[in-house]
């Protein structure tokens, strides 16, 4: 899915090593870690299980991991994989959820270390599942939770910890049978207290058998065995990730994945990353958020060995310490009213209360709008409207430090309940739940990018003993199971890169990217208007129109798409100058601004009589987070004009080269937006798309992110090629009801005849075959795609259905995921790049991928920084009859299409671009999705919202905001870029 807590989509460069690298190799953020990162090196040393350093930075070699010897896993040795194959023949062969066709064979074959520990398990192990009934019945977390915890420290409880594992919530496994029936009487008290009040609520808890789990039949899934394949290995699996992660889930923070069904329906909550902030380090993000280290870990099935995948991760959590202390660091930006905090970051917070004389954890709700003297509420104990300061001196002898210099706080459930603040503390392990600022982003990338070495040291030697892997500990102990401290270590190969044509040049591919400084583009737009609109926004870096540093840059832009072979009026484009911008703390959500830029261009237009520039040169003097999607929103839905943003303090750097290398980057842009095409495959490369007519589609969603309104649309984007050369590729955008679970779409019929249509229109026929690509979906959703997206698909193609010509395309859908924790370490200098990462090209199919799927990871682009990620590509429907090199060399190759890059990017173009197009929809939308406007408290003070009716209201007020979606007159151009 393309949602995503710190991981929604910011755009660029930035942690995970150049995972989707920006244009001409540049830089930013990216979700998910799409980006580059810091670089590093350092002298070499071993971690557990086996990795050893090497070298510094600098040097071919790097901090390499290799061992000595570093022989490939035995499962994997001789012919038992050929085996496999020929045995897959033997199965009916469907094009739904298709059998591996055979194992690559293209590329240097190589070796490589991945974070897969091989997890044993008793032959005659049996695990018996439960269902856990909790009643009166309730729905809260927090409370369930808390139920669990003391059912842990009740006596039947205290018999049975050593052998259970459970979710917290519904499901429970056990090494051993529990009596039946059993019941358990739980009386409940918080966290803090010294045990049940005497009419405290009593929850009785019922643990029912559902079934017996026997791992035989996973170990027979495992060899591949044909009659297996219709096996469902999820609850199996399910109760595996229950036991090993039973020791991280008791001592550590833990954060929810998506859900999963098993074969019987049954929700499976997939948690698996946990943090540990009472026992780690935490890192500074700034004045109001840490970042703590923590790990991933999830059992997989591999071909003849259960694996627990193991990852580092990072995550940030809102500062421990006194809640009036953070008010207070708030108060300088609050201009003289009483300070607050951002919605994200309250509703972030966990705090703790000690005033009744023992601790009580409480969720905060609210920042209030009144000081402790100034807030009152009814008190019938002391006979009615009462103070909150007085009633706290009154009842529990506090005299307060801040009564009348800071607000109180809510932290109450269905009702208010005021507290000071200075009476709160912030507790450790609260998870940050909003957007990172730019400062956060940045320190946050700074910690999280570490080179490989790094990585495997902290996986090995910090990791396994805070999951309770080395040495195992219960209740996994008691099921028998064992899990290696040996990294796995597995066949790969590095795939050659194909040769690039442009018109003028050939430049050479080095490690993944190339350099455009002397070629033209394969074909250059014809652009027969172009204007540049200076925009002032605060500092002044250019003082008008005939400012001779931005005569010279105007210039210099124009010669730079000259000389990249796009044709340009003669002389200089027009070029207008916005009165200066309101200033931001006049006009926060800078409505007001874009007000004044929206003017400018249509005097502009009405002093030409209308008649459109094929782009707009914008020029900004800053970064904001309101104005670059303001003007994006302007010309893209409401004037129907392609905009191109430079920053001037960029722009005006012609130092080293910085300008030209920038121009380039940007000419990139302007060349595909107008039609162009930058650069192409050797035709060599293409044979595999062109052996009948084939269009490649991306499919992608987003979803509203942390800090914007509930209530907001999600995105869905299709982009589809048009041209035989697979450069251009138009999109399709829609909005639809926010479903952070459902990531389907919901009118892809609507978009997929819409491509269809253009790409007739341009051809003069429809195409043979149909790739799609689709981004976004987990493991979980593979089916959904089958049952909800396909079928839409098929209905599209049937609307072109002639007479009694029917049109039935040959469609194959490959999914693209970017949010698995697979990761690869050379096992050899030979193998590594300078930062001891796997290079661009490296695949792997073989050790750690599906048993039965048709699978594999490609690291098609050069991890800049930080530890590189690959993509895991699956081949979900098949309808053409793809080989393993034909899908992986073919996806390699078209990784060096993007257009708007130098280098090989880490996600197949056609699912980028649909990424792409979901956030320039978010430009469209960005008034809902940056909701920082408004304070908790003045939402909150006037009573509780009707969420539904608000979510209501804020969908029918975005429908109104997207309008009709794209002007017609930029709809079939790839605007998004």
């Amino acid at each position: 899915m393309s949602h995503r807590g710190h991981s929604q989509r910011a755009r660029g460069g930035g942690g995970g090593g150049g995972d989707r690298g920006g244009g001409g190799g540049g830089g930013g953020y990216g979700r998910g870690g799409r980006g580059g990162g810091r670089g590093g090196g350092g002298r070499g040393g071993g971690g557990r299980g086996g990795p050893t350093g090497g070298g510094g930075r600098g040097g071919p070699s790097g901090p390499v991991i290799f061992g000595n010897p570093s022989p490939v896993d035995t499962r994997l040795q001789g012919n038992a994989q050929d085996m496999l194959i020929n045995a897959f023949r033997s199965l009916e062969i469907s094009p739904d959820r298709p059998v591996r066709p055979g194992f690559g064979t293209r590329g240097k074959e190589i070796t490589v270390r991945a974070n897969f520990f091989p997890v044993r398990v008793p032959k005659d192990l049996v695990i018996y599942e439960y269902d856990v009934d909790i009643q009166p019945n309730t729905d809260i977390k927090r409370l369930k939770k808390r139920i669990f915890e003391l059912l842990e420290q009740s006596t039947p409880g205290q018999q049975m910890i050593r052998y259970i594992a459970h979710d917290k919530s519904k499901r429970l496994v056990s090494a051993r049978q529990l009596p039946q029936p059993l019941n358990v009487a739980v009386p409940f008290y918080e966290d803090g207290e010294p045990g049940p009040r005497q009419n405290a609520r009593v929850y009785t808890v019922s643990i029912k058998l559902i079934r017996q789990l026997n791992p035989s039949e996973l170990v027979q899934y495992t060899t591949g065995q044909p009659n297996s394949r219709g096996y469902d290995p999820l609850p199996l699996i399910s109760a595996l990730n229950l036991i090993l992660q039973q020791h991280a889930a008791r001592t550590g923070v833990s954060i929810a994945q998506d859900d999963r069904e098993d074969g019987d329906n049954r929700k499976r909550r997939n948690t698996s990353k946990y943090f540990f902030p009472m026992s780690s380090e935490p890192f500074s993000l700034g004045p109001r958020l840490v970042a703590f280290r923590g790990y991933y870990t999830s059992v997989r099935p591999t071909f003849k060995e259960l694996m627990v995948n193991v990852n580092v991760c990072m995550t940030a959590f809102v500062r421990p310490g006194n809640l009036a202390s953070a008010l207070k660091e708030a108060s300088e930006r609050s201009h003289g009213a009483l300070p607050t905090l951002p919605p994200a970051l309250v509703k972030s917070m966990h705090i703790a209360t000690r005033y009744m004389g023992h601790k009580r954890r409480h969720r905060l709700k609210a920042i209030g709008t009144r000081t402790a003297r100034n807030q009152q509420f009814q008190c019938d104990e002391y006979g009615g409207m009462i103070s909150v300061e007085t009633y706290f001196k009154r009842k529990y002898g506090i005299t307060l430090r801040e009564a009348t210099t800071l607000p109180v706080v809510d932290i109450g459930g269905n009702r208010h309940v005021w507290v000071p603040a200075e009476l709160c503390e912030i507790e450790p392990g609260s998870i940050f739940r909003g957007k990172l600022n730019e400062q956060e982003t940045a320190q946050m990338i700074r910690y999280a990018c570490n080179v490989p070495r790094v990585n495997a040291e902290h996986i090995t030697g910090e990791g396994f003993p805070k999951l309770g892997l080395s040495p195992l500990t219960s209740p996994a102990t008691e099921f028998g199971t064992s899990v290696s401290n040996e990294m796995t270590i597995i066949p790969a190969r590095e795939l050659t890169p194909p040769r690039l044509n442009y018109r003028v040049g050939a430049p050479r591919v080095n490690n993944g990217a190339w350099n455009i400084l002397d070629v033209k583009f394969h074909r250059g737009a014809n652009i027969r208007s172009w204007w540049v609109l200076v925009v002032r926004d605060g500092q002044i870096l250019v003082n008008g129109p005939q400012d001779e540093r931005l005569q010279n840059l105007v210039q210099a832009f124009h010669n730079k798409l000259v000389n990249s072979g796009m044709t340009l009026p003669p002389g200089r484009p027009r070029l207008a100058v916005t009165p200066p911008l309101p200033l931001v703390a006049q006009d926060p959500g800078r409505k007001q601004a874009l007000a004044v830029i929206k003017k400018s261009l249509q005097e502009e237009l009405s002093k030409v009589g209308g008649s459109k520039p094929d782009f707009v040169l914008v020029l900004l003097s800053k970064r904001d987070n309101y104005i670059y999607p303001g003007i994006k929103r302007i010309g893209d839905v409401e004037l129907g004009i392609q905009t191109i943003h430079m920053q001037l303090s960029k722009a005006l750097n012609d130092q080293n080269q910085k300008q030209d290398q920038y121009l380039s980057n940007v000419a990139l842009k302007v060349n595909t937006k107008s039609g162009g095409i930058n650069h192409r495959l050797d035709p060599s490369a293409m044979t595999w798309l062109k052996k009948k007519s084939t269009m490649m589609v991306g499919i992608d969603v987003t979803h509203r992110g942390p800090g914007s309104r509930e209530g907001t649309p999600s995105i869905a984007a299709v982009v589809a090629s048009v041209d035989d050369d697979f450069v251009q590729f138009p999109a399709s955008m829609r909005i639809q009801q926010s479903d952070e679970v459902k990531e389907m779409l919901d009118e892809l019929k609507e978009m997929m005849v819409e491509r269809l249509l253009y790409y007739q229109k341009k051809n003069k026929t429809l195409p043979q075959r149909i790739f799609v690509f689709r981004d976004g979906v987990s493991e979980g959703q593979y089916d959904s795609v089958l049952r909800d997206e396909l079928p839409q698909i098929r209905d599209a193609c049937r609307r072109f259905d002639r007479g009694g010509q029917q049109y039935r395309p040959q469609i194959s859908i490959i999914v693209c995921g970017k949010r698995h924790h697979a990761k690869f370490f050379p096992t050899t200098s030979e193998f590594a790049d300078r930062n001891g990462n796997t290079r661009p090209g490296t695949v792997v199919d073989k050790g750690i991928t599906g048993v039965f799927d048709f699978d594999f990871y490609l690291q098609a682009h050069a991890g800049i920084q930080g530890h590189v990620k690959s993509t895991h590509y699956i081949v979900i429907y098949d309808g053409t009859g793809f080989s393993a090199d034909e899908i992986q060399q073919g996806t390699n190759d078209v990784s060096y299409l993007y257009a708007r890059a130098t280098r090989a990017v880490s996600l197949m173009p056609p699912a980028y671009y649909a990424d792409l197009a979901c956030e320039r929809g978010r430009c469209y939308l960005n008034d809902f999705l940056v909701d920082d406007t408004m304070s908790v408290a003045s939402r909150s003070s006037g009573g509780r919202v009707d969420t539904a009716a608000e979510k209501r209201r804020v969908f029918e007020a975005a429908q109104k905001a997207w309008g009709n979606g794209i002007h017609p007159d930029i709809a079939d151009s790839m605007f998004y870029i």
